[in-house]
C-alpha cells in the first residue's frame, strides 16, 4: 500500500504542478545572483583581486556562511603585541586570551620579519575566525628589533595598536642567556659575551641579549611611522606584581570591558609568577610551561654593575619618551 500511495505522488508531481501553472504566464527565468563579495574588515587595506580569485578566498565568506560555519571572519590584527623577547609577551597573550572579545593567534607568525614576502593574505589566513564585535591579535616579540617592522605594520593598518612589554633589561638580557644555555650549554660565559673587551668595559652591544634592551634606539624607530598614544608600554615587572592591574591598562587601551581580574589569578610559589585559575576554553588552573621561570645563573655582581651603568641612559630617555617611570634603577 505504501508503494502505491509513493508512486501516485511522484506521478503526479510533474502533472499537478502542470496544472497548477496553466492558464498563466509562465515566470520570467531569472539567471542566479553573483555571491556577494564582502567590503574588507575594519581597517584592512582594499586588495585589488580578480572576481575568481575573491570568490575562491577563504576569507570572502559571506556572512550567512560564517554563521552556519559558526566560526565568523578571519581579519587581520588590530592589535600586535610586538615585544620584547623575554618581556614577559607570553604571559600577556595567554592572559588577555581570557577575554571573551580577544582572539590570538598562539604561534608566533613572523610576519613582518621572516614571511612578509608571503602576502596579506597568508597572514589573514593564520589568523582566528572573530565575530562581530571581538579583536584579532598576534603576538611576535621579535617584531620591535626588526628595522623594516614599523613601516610594513603602517602600511597595513595605521590604526593597529601596538603592546610591548618591557623588563629591566640587565634581567631581561640574563633571562634571554638563559634560554640560550638550556638549548646550548656550550656557550661561552654571559660575561664573556658582554664585553669586546672587559679590561676596558667595552660592552658589546652587536650581541642581540645586549642589544635589544636598548629600548630608547628601537622605539625611535617605531615613532616615525606610529604615534606614541597608539603604544602601550606594559611593565614587565608588574605583571608580575599585579597581573589585574596590567591587564586593566591593557584592556582599556584596546577599548575592551575590563573582564579579567584578580579573580582570575593566583600566584605559583614555586615558579615565581602568577598562574590563571581557568585558562581559555578550560576549568582548570593553567601555569606556563617549565621553559618559563627558569633559574637564572649566578652572574659576576661587577658585570652586572657594568650592564646598569651601560643601560641607564637608555633607561632614562626611554622614561622620557614613554612618560612612564619604570624603576629599573
Amino acid at each position: 500500500m505504501l508503494f502505491l500511495w509513493l508512486y501516485m505522488f511522484y506521478s503526479c508531481a510533474g502533472s499537478c504542478a502542470g496544472l497548477a501553472t496553466r492558464g498563466s504566464p509562465a515566470p520570467p527565468r531569472v539567471a542566479p545572483p553573483l555571491p556577494q563579495l564582502l567590503p574588507p574588515a575594519p581597517g584592512e587595506p582594499a586588495e585589488e583581486s580578480s572576481l575568481e580569485e575573491q570568490r575562491a578566498a577563504p576569507d570572502a565568506a559571506s556572512p550567512i556562511s560564517s554563521f552556519f560555519n559558526g566560526s565568523g571572519t578571519k581579519r587581520l590584527p588590530q592589535a600586535i603585541i610586538i615585544g620584547v623577547k623575554k618581556g614577559g609577551t607570553r604571559a600577556l597573550l595567554e592572559f588577555l586570551r581570557v577575554h571573551p572579545d580577544v582572539r590570538a593567534v598562539g604561534a608566533e607568525p613572523h610576519f613582518f620579519d621572516r614571511n612578509y614576502e608571503r602576502g596579506l593574505a597568508w597572514y589573514r589566513d593564520l589568523m582566528p575566525r572573530t565575530l562581530e564585535g571581538q579583536i584579532t591579535m598576534e603576538k611576535t616579540p621579535s617584531y620591535f628589533v626588526t628595522k623594516e617592522a614599523p613601516a610594513r605594520i603602517s602600511s597595513m593598518s595605521k590604526g593597529t595598536k601596538l603592546i610591548v612589554v618591557v623588563r629591566d633589561p640587565v634581567t631581561r638580557a640574563i633571562s634571554d642567556y638563559t634560554q640560550t644555555l638550556s638549548k646550548k650549554p656550550d656557550i661561552p660565559t654571559f660575561e664573556s659575551l658582554t664585553f669586546k673587551n672587559r679590561t676596558t668595559g667595552l660592552i658589546d652591544t652587536s650581541w642581540s641579549a645586549i642589544q635589544i634592551g636598548i629600548y630608547a634606539k628601537h622605539l625611535e624607530n617605531w615613532l616615525l611611522y606610529f604615534p606614541i598614544g597608539q603604544i602601550l608600554f606594559v611593565s614587565g615587572e608588574r605583571l608580575i606584581s599585579d597581573p589585574a592591574g596590567e591587564l586593566g591598562r591593557v584592556q582599556d587601551f584596546l577599548g575592551l570591558k575590563r573582564i579579567i581580574t584578580d579573580k582570575h589569578f593566583y600566584f605559583n610559589k614555586t615558579k615565581g609568577f602568577p598562574c590563571l585559575k581557568k585558562a581559555e576554553g578550560s576549568s582548570k588552573p593553567h601555569c606556563l610551561g617549565k621553559t618559563k621561570g627558569r633559574t637564572h645563573p649566578d652572574i659576576d655582581q661587577e658585570v652586572v654593575q657594568r650592564l646598569r651603568d651601560f643601560y641607564r641612559p637608555f633607561n632614562m630617555k626611554f622614561y622620557q619618551m614613554t612618560g612612564q617611570d619604570f624603576g629599573w634603577d
